[in-house]
Order: structure tokens, then sequence, then C-alpha cells
């Protein structure tokens, strides 16, 4: 089965020291959590594909959001990362898969499954793996490479729409 890892939002932004206090991630667990993940799709030749969450750059998203604006050092890939590859698509909204170019490289490369890390499980994480499902893709979750900033009730509602559209943890 061939499948790929999706690493979502894992930026400077949400991780660096200077990000907002409302993304209070735990950036030095997650991050070993994700590049041990990467390392080990890579080590078995599986794709790694990286996504950045982006907003245009406007005077008026840089007051309301202030964060992952197109063209700042913030938007980009978190520094700790590790990159293993050239796929890196952005996204507008949370549904990674609404990058035409990312569906296209699905669609090449022939994925069965989608294995996805990143931020937020609870955000851009559900949107992404709801969007998979929508699509006939089967898409599942990897818990120890994920983190939410949201309530549990939250996150227990996201987990319900997760387990009705038959998305995966893993």
């Amino acid at each position: 089965m061939f499948t790929a890892l999706i690493v979502i939002d894992m930026q400077n932004d949400y991780l660096w020291d200077k990000r907002k206090p409302k993304f209070a991630y735990d950036t030095k667990g997650l991050t070993a959590a994700v590049n041990e993940l990467i390392h080990e799709y890579h080590d078995k030749e599986q794709d790694v594909i990286y996504i950045r969450h982006i907003i245009q750059d406007l005077p008026t998203n840089r007051l309301i959001f202030g964060f992952s604006i197109a063209g700042t050092k913030g938007a980009e890939l978190y520094d700790g990362l590790d990159i293993v590859s050239d796929h890196c698509f952005d996204k507008l909204v949370g549904d990674a898969l609404s990058n035409k170019q990312l569906r296209e490289l699905i669609d090449k490369k022939g994925y069965k499954e989608l294995h996805l890390c990143g931020l937020d499980e609870c955000g851009c994480v559900t949107s992404t793996a709801l969007g998979a499902a929508k699509r006939g893709i089967t898409a599942k979750i990897i818990r120890r490479g994920t983190a939410s900033v949201f309530p549990e009730k939250k996150i227990e509602k996201a987990h319900q729409k997760l387990r009705k559209a038959n998305v995966e943890f893993i």
C-alpha cells in the first residue's frame, strides 16, 4: 500500500518563541514526534508532504489574524522541522485538499492512504481528514504527531465528526 505522510501547518507562527499566546503548543514535544514520523515514512520510501496555511497579506488580515501572513517568516515551515522532500503546498482554508496541485499529486502518485499529523488536531487536521473522506480518500490521523489548543468539548465534537466519516486514529 502506497501511503503519504501529510505534515499540516507546522509553521513558525504556531511554534516559535514569538508566537501568540493562544498557540500554546508543546513545541519541543510535538516537533520531536513529527520529525520522528517524517523519518519513519521517509526511511520506508513513502512520500512526506508539507502543508502551509497561508493568509493573504492584506492590512485587514494583518490586524485580524496577524499570523500565517503570506511572505512573512512566520508563515514559513518551522525552523525545527526536518524537511526531506520538495512536496510543499499552500492552502487558504482548513482542508489541505482544497489545493488543486496537491490533489493532482495524490492522483498521479496513486496514494491509497493519507496519514495526517501536525496542527491543529481540532482544526486543519480534522478539516483535511474530512475533506479526504468526502473525496473517497482514506485518511488516518496519527495521534502522537498532532496537538490541539482547543477545549476538550470541541475536540470531542471533532472526533465525533471524524468517527462518522470513518476516519481512524492511529
